[in-house]
């Protein structure tokens, strides 16, 4: 078999073809969830198709729930493949085909070497401090030596001599030496193929022009490339983006935090946009831009502009990013994804107004960086009396707050024009009069109207809550009898 270099051959012609293809593990990773946005962009800013595989052959942990969870993950960043995934185990009849061929060919052969045998040659290599390499007495063995009674594996015949040179999107010209390479096994004695076998074959006949992933699959793309050309295939053009590793230098791991994209949506807090935008700015950058819309992104992507080391993933950076997002959101959608968190803070259901909680997103997501802070910061919307306090908000509510409380309570109930300007007018000549700065008077009212220290502006939150609540709430804490 040649050697020689892989630097895109004949799919540099073809319409660009891109693929995600994740392994389901029960949630879309971030760091899989930024190839596929990779991987999504190239294909668009190409005009070209961007593909989904499903690389399901790990029965055990292919679950329905499993895969289920990476189309959720998917489909909330807006990455969904342009045509129907595809499922690896599915193709497991084509993938045996192909191997038949590459035996058929002289390209791969039937080796019957055992277990036993193969870690008696692996010990006398390490006992001779040398490096093992496979070297089976069948590769060219004549079809009618056979046995008939031994399992058998299909190795694929590696060349033994020269090198293999891929000029990678990202990494550049990166040269092997072919003798680096073992006759690896690509289908296994039960009939099942390996992972190297199965890849060749799905991005073959999904028509895949380019081969974006992580930089963990550089060492595959040369044995890939065996088959690849024992079948006398195109070679696709590869780009090995480096891995994301946390903000300590080390590879991504749960000790930095959440891995799934889930539980950046679910538990934190995040939205999609945010998401989006921060995966793209992980190791791609486009000038001093920060802030890149979709549309942007689709016009500015090249693979040529992610670099060659690793990325470190920045929560904080993250959190900025998306209390801008937040700033920018709609209210109404944000009044919906915040509900449910509402809710789970202890609020009924049926006791979210919904239209109230939408006009408080303008004052809520002013200072918030995701949406349980918005969550947290609406719960006062919906409290019921008696209003359980803070102990900072407690300590304000001395004789002296209350006292202060009750006169506020008796301005503002004979107060009609209940807007901010109505409300700021009032109580900043109430200050005035009594010769009070107008905090003196906004803290111990925050603490009556929220049971917190802290809030939206005063006015914002007496606008909010409505004269009759808000009134309520002041004579509650002032300990005015109802009705007064």
């Amino acid at each position: 078999m040649a050697s020689g270099s892989a630097s895109g051959g004949a799919a540099g012609t073809k319409a660009v073809v891109t693929r995600f293809a994740p392994s389901p593990t029960g949630y879309l990773h971030i760091g899989g969830a930024r190839t596929a946005l990779f991987n999504w962009l190239f294909a668009r800013h190409n005009g070209g198709k961007y593909l989904l595989r499903i690389e399901d052959t790990d029965r055990a942990r292919s679950t329905e729930p499993a895969i289920e969870a990476i189309f959720d993950g998917l489909s909330w960043l807006g990455l969904e493949g342009d045509e129907p995934a595809v499922f690896q185990f599915a193709r497991s009849d084509r993938h045996a085909e192909v191997a038949a061929e590459l035996i058929a060919s002289g390209n791969a052969y039937r080796c019957y070497l055992t277990s036993e045998e193969l870690a008696e040659r692996r010990q006398k290599a390490q006992d001779e401090r040398r490096p093992f390499r496979i070297d089976s007495e069948w590769r060219d063995a004549d079809p009618s030596t056979w046995p008939a009674d031994r399992s058998w594996v299909v190795r694929v015949k590696a060349p033994r001599d020269g090198e293999t040179t891929i000029d990678d999107l990202v990494q550049g010209s990166v040269t092997v030496q072919n003798v680096e390479i073992d006759d690896f096994v690509i289908l296994r004695s039960d009939g099942t193929p390996t992972y190297m076998l199965a890849v060749v074959v799905d991005d073959h006949d999904m028509g895949v022009t380019h081969v974006l992933r992580g930089d963990d699959h550089l060492n595959n793309a040369f044995r890939q490339l065996v088959v690849i050309k024992g079948m006398g295939w195109d070679v696709p053009v590869y780009g090995h983006v480096p891995l994301i590793h946390g903000s300590d230098g080390a590879k991504l791991s749960k000790r930095h935090g959440a891995l799934g994209v889930d539980a950046y949506r679910d538990e934190m807090g995040m939205l999609p946009e945010a998401i989006f935008n921060y995966l793209l700015r992980l190791g791609w950058g486009h000038g001093d831009e920060e802030i890149i819309s979709r549309e942007q992104a689709v016009e500015w992507f090249d693979m040529v502009d992610v670099g060659k080391g690793p990325s470190r993933f920045d929560l904080a950076k993250l959190q900025n990013l998306n209390g801008h997002y937040l700033r920018e959101a709609d209210d109404a959608r944000l009044a919906a994804l915040v509900a449910p968190h509402v809710v789970a803070g202890g609020v009924a259901a049926e006791a979210i107004d919904m239209n109230l909680l939408t006009r408080a997103m303008p004052v809520l997501k002013v200072r918030a960086k995701d949406i349980k802070e918005l969550a947290e910061g609406s719960g006062f919307l919906f409290a019921t009396r008696p209003l359980v306090m803070s102990e900072k908000a407690s300590a304000l509510l001395t004789t002296e707050g209350r006292e202060r409380l009750a006169a506020v309570h008796e301005r503002l109930s004979g107060q009609t024009d209940w807007t901010l300007e109505g409300l700021e007018a009032t109580l900043k000549a109430m200050a005035e009069h009594l010769n009070l700065g107008l905090g003196k008077l906004a803290q111990p009212l925050r603490a009556a109207l929220t049971g917190q220290t802290t809030s939206p502006g005063i006015f914002d939150v007496l606008v909010l809550l409505g004269r009759e609540e808000s009134l309520a709430r002041i004579g509650a804490q002032a300990e005015i009898p109802v009705g007064q």
